[in-house]
């Protein structure tokens, strides 16, 4: 009885982001899980890659190509969805982007452009979800924040700004919807490998900084996450709402 509150089978998700590293792997634990994904970007020919990866291990999965910070796009692509594949269930708000560069040197239109991939496209697409799921009366709303929510780096300062939106756009989402039937949490992952994070993988000083720092003494893998988002999608997660959820290694509970 216990596993079935993790039952995804006959709920369809939509992840943004999905293209590859971290939205990807969340696609692939969902439909392990059971549920019909839905893969979203930019690049319809990674993302019918992706799709095609993910149906050779049987899990059924679909394309929708729409820009997430463009908000007539976002409407549109999710009532295209909705009409033609079927109700969306779980949303995953992962798409985001990171630009590096001292907080004095930041550019004006990169601030934009940040703001704009990773706070702009949480309230998007999750208010053209949730107007959907309202209706309903039922819908789970997982955004992908950071530890960088809480805690900053240097050359990072607006990254950690949209990331502490996105943490609070979450539990305003839970205060707004909570009472039609949504759950809306967020995930705060830790130092993950991924292509977003490719060059600090890559960097040696900065993974030896990165074991010594996090009490598990190790990058994160994406599969790791899995479990947290499944958790938040799935009906054991019916009575928890507006909360996040660090998937770390220990980094936030360790001076």
């Amino acid at each position: 009885m216990s596993l079935k509150l993790f039952d995804l089978s006959g709920r369809t998700a939509l992840v943004t982001g999905s293209g590859q590293g971290i939205g990807l792997s969340l696609a692939e634990g969902l439909g392990r899980a059971g549920a019909r994904v839905v893969l979203n970007g930019r690049d319809g020919a990674k993302l019918d890659a992706a799709a095609e990866r993910l149906r050779a291990e049987g899990i059924a999965a679909e394309v929708a190509v729409f820009d997430v910070t463009d908000h007539a796009a976002v409407k549109a692509g999710v009532d295209r969805i909705e009409a033609g594949i079927g109700p969306i269930d779980i949303l995953v708000n992962n798409a985001g982007i990171q630009r590096r560069a001292p907080l004095e040197d930041y550019p004006a239109e990169t601030w934009s452009e940040i703001m704009r991939a990773n706070v702009d496209s949480v309230f998007f697409v999750g208010q053209a979800v949730a107007r959907h799921m309202i209706g309903r009366r039922r819908g789970k709303i997982v955004n992908i924040a950071s530890l960088q929510a809480q805690a900053a780096r240097y050359s990072i300062a607006p990254y950690t700004a949209t990331k502490g939106a996105v943490l609070n756009l979450t539990k305003g989402m839970c205060t707004d919807w909570a009472r039609h039937g949504l759950q809306v949490n967020a995930i705060g992952p830790g130092y993950f490998e991924t292509p977003l994070n490719q060059a600090l993988v890559d960097d040696p000083a900065f993974t030896q900084w990165l074991t010594q720092r996090t009490p598990t003494g190790r990058w994160g893998r994406v599969e790791e996450l899995q479990g947290a988002c499944i958790f938040l999608a799935s009906d054991a997660s019916n009575f928890v709402n507006g909360q996040i959820v660090y998937v770390d290694g220990g980094v936030l509970a360790t001076l």
